[in-house]
């Protein structure tokens, strides 16, 4: 399996820039061969093949006045961007074909350097290593401070350096790691995700919804508005547009760490995993799409998967359409409306629910159904 590690990098101030003429670069060719390829098809030209768009962006290129100075980075900088808008345009014809699942993905956007998130990646071939010293050698950059919070499981593919809104500079890498299967268990857990609390298990433990963007309201709208008051192109915005970055940022940490620590402990305690198939897409268009953001729910549930993978557990996800909180857990029954105001219910035959520990007993009892593969009958618990 391969996975992506993140660490903090240090970068001084002459690698800084020699970062931002690197971001530019790889900017730059990727907008030049994105108009190449429009312009092409404007004028109902055969599409422009992956070399050719190379030799004319880049080899090409480097030969005229007006493009002189991509020679000033790594080459294998402008072949990755190049190879990026390559990617873009194979998921776009994927997704209109349907070979690709999901919805239709929008074709590919000129890049600016007012972007959130400026990156550059670099490859084997760019004979980028770590130093004895535990500095990251760069081609064309130097040796690049990093902040090591664990060792990499195996030699690095490649690394990209991602400068984020807040200024904050990362190397994220991508190493090949071994299954780590722990010891077995017999426990499994259904999970039902919610505002009122952010989990509830099967077992009947609720976990608190953090609501991190709501707390750092008070500070995020001190923030803004002191941004709102500064004159545009001055120095004091820029310093007020990184001040509101940097409040945001502590925001996202923050819910990642939580999923993080939690999907690790639920994954460990428990040998299968159940989840609702959320639409989160749709949850975050109607009148609570600021709770529901703020949840991170996809997040949390895209860590589960992986990590379940990665430590020999089960994951599922059942079907949005389950009426599992209508639905008793002790007789099947289903009532036919149960209102978000109702956070208890009695089912006729005598049975007391809590809304959301009804929902994630059966959530677990049709994860274990499908496991089975069983077909017909009334999805219920077991005894």
């Amino acid at each position: 399996m391969q996975l992506r590690y993140n660490f903090r990098l240090y970068p001084t101030p002459g690698q800084r820039q020699a970062l931002a003429r690197a971001f530019g670069c790889a900017r730059t060719v990727f907008n030049d061969g994105l108009r190449a390829r429009q312009e092409a098809h404007a004028a109902g030209l055969p599409r422009i093949s992956d070399g050719e768009l190379s030799k004319r962006v880049i080899t090409q290129a480097k030969k005229t006045p007006e493009r002189a100075w991509l020679s000033e980075v790594s080459a294998v900088v402008l072949q990755q961007a190049l190879a990026d808008l390559n990617t873009a345009y194979r998921n776009l014809f994927a997704s209109i074909s349907g070979k690709r699942k999901g919805a239709t993905i929008a074709p590919p956007r000129f890049r600016s350097k007012r972007d959130n998130r400026q990156a550059v990646r670099f490859t084997r071939n760019a004979r980028l290593s770590v130093t004895p010293g535990g500095k990251l050698r760069l081609p064309k950059i130097g040796d690049v401070s990093v902040r090591w919070s664990r060792d990499l499981p195996s030699q690095p593919s490649s690394v990209t350096v991602i400068k984020d809104a807040a200024g904050r500079y990362f190397a994220s890498f991508v190493a090949e790691t071994a299954d780590e299967p722990l010891p077995a268990t017999a426990s499994e857990v259904g999970i039902d995700l919610g505002l009122t609390h952010y989990a509830v298990l099967s077992d009947g433990r609720k976990i608190d919804n953090p609501r991190f963007l709501r707390r750092a309201e008070r500070r995020l709208k001190k923030a803004q508005q002191a941004l709102s008051r500064k004159a545009k192109g001055s120095a004091n915005r820029k310093k007020a547009v990184a001040r509101v970055a940097r409040a945001h940022a502590r925001v996202t940490d923050a819910r990642r760490d939580f999923a993080h620590k939690l999907s690790t402990r639920i994954i460990r305690d428990n040998q299968a995993v159940y989840v609702e198939n959320l639409a989160v897409s749709g949850l975050g268009r109607t009148r609570l799409a600021k709770s529901v953001h703020d949840a991170g729910w996809s997040q949390f549930v895209s860590m589960l998967e992986y990590k379940a993978a990665r430590y020999g557990r089960h994951f599922a996800k059942i079907d949005r359409w389950l009426p599992s909180s209508k639905m008793c857990s002790a007789c099947g029954a289903i009532q036919p409306s149960m209102p978000l105001a109702v956070r208890s219910w009695t089912c006729p035959c005598g049975a007391v629910h809590d809304r959301d520990v009804n929902a994630a007993i059966n959530i677990l009892a049709a994860g274990r159904v499908d496991r089975l593969n069983a077909c017909g009958g009334t999805v219920r618990p077991a005894a």
